[in-house]
């Protein structure tokens, strides 16, 4: 078998191209809120085929009706040995407002050894480190596995069409180790096996009170509006503390690792005298237990206001649930407070939106020891066992309908990567050892078989 140094030699050598490949796929805008006939979808399923194409691995488009191909890209296993899936997604978030950003959010730059722009960590340094990791050991002497690699296009929706796709496709997917390249590092120069990951569950929650608008002046006072009654609601759904009120919810066991306070606030931009919310340990609030959101309310904006009370205001809250929490449960329990809490006899309605499950692992074979070692020789030095406070639904689906094959997390982006941010970056160092632990970690899967 290949030895770590001329490994490393061809991943150096083959970096570059890798980077370009990136930088062209950051380029494409493809926002899966947009739709997934837009021509930034539609362009970027295109050029994910023909990357793993034009390495001779065959590929395929996964169809479902109503949602974005995902891309399945295959390279047969030699005799006797093992298959792995490989996970990366091609769609990513909006880039918001551009003027938070200090580069044009689908223009890749450079600066001080990162790549910035929107995807080039989440998730299309996966598909580069997966697209790396083939050309490396194909400049070796040839892929020591069989390599099933699987690129979706709604995972930053909440993946809406993966039921969908596992009883079309499912078949296809079908692998002794699986492995999901979208959560990320511990810091920089510290690699990471993710152990466990939050669920997510979400809702639209509509308040009206009057029949049309009225005069604020005239009948304020006495007529209820149903943004006064809508904050009174959202209010409900935290304790003082910051934590969620929400009776019904359930909490992990507390993580074995901590994040220090300043390392949080500097990664998430915290105002300086603004407070943690929640109670406990930091890593425990990010990664085993719940947490809700507001993520957006309809109503007029300031530059439109006028004296009128309000008939309708609705709201979108996001619900994240630890592993070993029900997700059906956690969704019924947020729509039974948001009923119970709405006051004044306003007319409320609830939506439901997306629902997934949370993930641990539950074991550590011969697979999870091949990534462990991996990411040690290319790193030197250990991989931290994490969680993360983020949701990937398609891993315990596959969990579920491949029981007996490996699951493991892995990820290139760190805590200062600003995903789903302004201003969305990516370590090159961190991403050109990804490709060179993943490319040994595929060796050890063969090995230790």
């Amino acid at each position: 078998m290949p030895d770590f140094d001329s490994l490393s030699a061809h991943v150096d050598r083959l970096f570059a191209g890798v980077r370009a490949d990136l930088e062209a796929l950051v380029r494409i805008p493809s926002v899966s809120a947009e739709g997934p006939e837009t021509p930034g979808m539609v362009d970027c399923a295109a050029r994910v085929e023909a990357l793993f194409a034009a390495e001779g691995l065959a590929t395929r488009r996964l169809e479902v009706p109503g949602g974005p191909p995902a891309i399945l890209a295959e390279s047969a296993a030699p005799a006797g040995a093992p298959t792995v899936l490989l996970y990366a997604h091609y769609d990513v978030q909006p880039a918001g407002d551009p003027a938070l950003w200090s580069v044009a959010p689908f223009e890749p730059v450079e600066r001080e050894g990162r790549l910035y722009g929107r995807g080039a960590s989440d998730d299309k340094a996966g598909v580069a480190i997966h697209l790396g990791t083939i050309r490396a050991l194909l400049a070796d002497g040839g892929i020591p596995v069989g390599v099933k690699v699987i690129v979706e296009g709604e995972e930053e929706l909440g993946s809406p069409h993966i039921l969908d796709l596992l009883a079309l496709h499912g078949d296809a997917l079908a692998a002794d180790a699986i492995v999901i390249c979208d959560s990320e590092h511990w810091r920089v120069g510290v690699p990471a096996l993710t152990t466990t990951l939050r669920g997510l569950v979400d809702c639209v929650v509509e308040l009206q009170t009057l029949e049309h608008g009225v005069h604020s002046g005239q009948f304020g006072g006495a007529a209820p509006d149903a943004l006064t009654a809508l904050v009174r609601v959202l209010a409900t759904l935290h304790d003082d503390a910051g934590s969620p009120a929400i009776a019904g919810l359930v909490r992990a066991p507390d993580p074995e690792v901590e994040v220090e306070e300043a390392e949080l606030r500097s990664s998430a931009g915290i105002l300086d005298g603004v407070e943690l919310v929640g109670e406990g340990p930091i890593a425990a609030r990010l990664w085993a237990r719940p947490a809700v959101s507001i993520l957006a309310i309809d109503a007029p904006r300031v530059a439109e206001a006028i004296n009128q009370l309000v008939p309708v205001a609705r709201a979108k809250v996001s619900l994240r649930v630890p592993p070993g929490q029900d997700a059906t449960d956690a969704l019924d329990a947020l729509v039974a407070h948001l009923e119970a809490a709405t006051p004044w006899g306003a007319r409320v309605t609830v939506t439901r939106g997306s629902s997934a499950p949370g993930f641990a692992l539950t074991g550590r074979g011969a697979e999870y020891a091949a990534f462990a070692d991996g990411m040690a020789e290319a790193w030197g030095t250990r991989p931290a066992e994490i969680g993360i406070g983020g949701t990937i639904p398609l891993i315990s689906l596959l969990a579920e309908r491949f029981p007996r094959a490996a699951v493991l997390v892995t990820g290139v982006g760190e805590p200062t990567s600003r995903i789903h941010g302004p201003d969305e970056s990516q370590d090159l160092g961190e991403l050109r050892r990804s490709i060179l632990a993943e490319a040994l970690a595929l060796r050890n899967v063969a090995e230790h078989r």
